[in-house]
C-alpha cells in the first residue's frame, strides 16, 4: 500500500509499504478517506520539532472500516468512523479515568503520525490502510448530519480545544474567555469558537495574524490584534488558553488570568525549561494546566456541539484538497488543511 512518509526533515514521499493485518479479535482495519492536518504536522514535516527518524504522516481523520476482528461489536465493514489519534484500550484504570493518552496496555505516548516518538510506529492516516488495535474503544461513528470534512479534526485538535474551555465554563458560566493564538493555529481558533458556541459571556482571541483574526471574528469572538511583546492583556479573564507556542505567550497568558481563574497551555514549546511568573500566579490563585489532550473521551461532546450548528469548525479550514496534494501542501505554512480521497 501507499503511505506518505517523512524520511528526513523537509522531505515527504509516497512510499510503498506492507499493508497491516488484523492481529487479534478486538482489532479493525480502516481506510482513511478524509484527513486533516494537526497543528504539529507542518512542523513535523519541516523538521521544526525534535521528532527523530522516519514518520508516517497524519493522525486526524475519518476512515471507512474495511475489516474487523471477531470480538468487535460497535462497528462493521463499510461504517464511516472517526479514529482517535491516541492508542487506548478503553478498559484499563487510566482509560476509565479518561487518561486515554496514557493507556497502560500500550507503550507510553502511543499514537498515530509521530513515528517512533509515538510509542512505536503505528503508521499514519495518510495511508491506504491503518490498523486499529482496540476498535470498540477507539472508533466513533460519524453522525450522518455532519460533513466529514468539517469534523476531520475530531481525532485530536477539536477535543484539544474543547478541554481548554468547556470544563471551566461548566464550573463558572460567567467567566470571560481569552485565547492567545498563533502557535497552535487551529486549536486556538477552535477554542474561541467552542467558547462562543457554549455561551461564554465574552470571548477574545488575541493574535498578530490578520487572517486568523478574521476567522476568529467569523466564529463570533472579539479579535484583538497584539504584538508578541505583550506582558499582560487587560481585562483579565477567568479562562485563558495559551496557544501561542512561545515562552512570551505563556507568560502573558499566565499574567492575564483573573484571580482564581484557569490557564491551559496546549504545548509546542520545545525547551527543557520555560520560565513562568509563579509569584504573580501564586498571589492571585491561578491554576495552570500543561498537558497533552486526552482526546477519546471528548470526541462525542465535540460532535454533539457541532451537530447543533452553533459551532462551525469548517470556518477554520484554509482549503480542502485532493489526497495526493498532501505531499507538497504539508510543507507549506497553513492553519488547517483537509485532504479527501474518492
Amino acid at each position: 500500500m501507499e503511505q506518505l512518509t517523512r524520511p528526513a526533515p523537509g522531505v515527504l514521499e509516497w512510499r510503498e509499504v506492507a499493508e497491516p493485518d488484523l492481529r487479534g479479535p478486538l482489532e479493525a482495519l480502516v481506510r482513511p478517506v478524509v484527513v486533516a492536518t494537526c497543528d504539529l504536522d507542518h512542523p513535523i514535516a519541516s523538521g521544526l520539532t525534535p521528532i527523530p527518524g522516519e514518520v508516517a504522516m497524519g493522525h486526524e481523520g475519518i476512515a471507512e472500516v474495511v475489516a474487523v476482528g471477531d470480538g468487535v461489536a460497535s462497528v462493521r465493514p463499510g461504517d464511516r468512523v472517526i479514529v482517535s489519534f491516541q492508542i487506548s484500550c478503553g478498559t484499563c484504570d487510566r482509560c476509565r479515568r479518561g487518561q486515554t493518552g496514557s493507556c497502560r496496555r500500550v507503550p507510553p505516548g502511543a499514537m498515530y503520525g509521530f513515528g517512533a516518538f509515538g510509542g512505536g510506529d503505528w503508521g499514519g492516516f495518510l495511508s491506504d490502510v491503518v490498523r486499529v488495535p482496540y476498535a470498540d474503544a477507539m472508533l466513533v461513528p460519524v453522525p450522518e448530519e455532519l460533513d466529514p470534512a468539517a469534523i476531520a479534526s475530531a481525532s485530536d485538535n477539536l477535543p484539544d480545544a474543547w478541554r481548554c474551555v468547556a470544563p471551566h465554563l461548566r464550573a463558572d458560566p460567567t467567566a470571560d474567555v481569552l485565547v492567545m493564538g498563533g502557535g497552535g493555529r487551529s486549536i486556538g481558533l477552535y477554542a474561541a469558537g467552542i467558547a462562543v458556541a457554549l455561551g461564554a459571556r465574552r470571548v477574545r482571541y488575541a493574535d498578530d495574524d490578520a487572517g486568523r483574526l478574521a476567522v476568529a471574528s467569523d466564529l463570533g469572538a472579539e479579535a484583538v490584534e497584539i504584538d508578541r511583546t505583550e506582558a499582560k492583556l487587560k481585562p483579565r479573564a477567568g479562562i485563558v488558553v495559551d496557544a501561542g507556542a512561545s515562552p512570551q505567550s505563556l507568560a502573558c497568558a499566565c499574567r492575564s488570568v483573573a484571580p482564581g481563574g484557569h490557564c491551559t497551555h496546549i504545548g509546542v514549546i520545545y525547551e527543557v525549561e520555560t520560565p513562568i511568573p509563579l509569584l504573580e500566579m501564586y498571589s492571585t490563585g491561578v491554576t495552570l494546566t500543561a498537558s497533552r489532550a486526552m482526546a477519546r473521551p471528548l470526541i462525542d461532546e465535540v460532535l454533539a456541539l457541532a451537530g447543533t450548528g452553533r459551532f462551525r469548525p469548517e470556518l477554520v479550514t484554509d482549503r480542502v484538497l485532493p489526497w495526493r496534494e498532501a505531499q507538497t501542501a504539508l510543507l507549506q505554512p497553513h492553519t488547517k488543511l483537509v485532504f479527501t480521497r474518492g
